[in-house]
């Protein structure tokens, strides 16, 4: 299954541009293609770009936090950036606005929300 969105690395930073909608089926491919990148890539800081996502279901918080574990346990980061007024909603009632950065628009253009 091929995502829609991509995977970019920058040192030991990846950036994860979310596909369009994030279900259980595309959470495996997605979490399973982080994990390898983190692994072979020595990644310590992770950036999820939900600009194109207009649907995200409980496995989307699924592949927050378990990322965040992993980052967390390493000594990582992990934000959240460009997320719609309804991911936003899901992101805050799930309580992951209040374990990891979540910002409106690229970190160095806007406030965290």
């Amino acid at each position: 299954m091929a995502m829609e969105g991509g995977y970019k690395i920058r040192e030991r930073n990846l950036t994860v541009e979310m596909p369009a909608e994030i279900d259980h089926h595309s959470a495996q491919h997605i979490t399973s293609n982080i994990d390898y990148l983190i692994e072979a890539n020595g990644i310590r800081s992770i950036v999820f770009d939900f600009n194109r996502t207009s649907f995200m279901d409980s496995s989307g918080i699924g592949i927050l936090l378990g990322r965040y574990k992993k980052m967390n346990y390493a000594g990582g980061k992990v934000m959240v950036i460009r997320a719609n007024p309804s991911i936003r909603k899901i992101l805050t009632f799930s309580g992951v606005t209040k374990i990891m950065d979540v910002y409106e628009g690229l970190p160095e253009q806007s406030d965290r929300i």
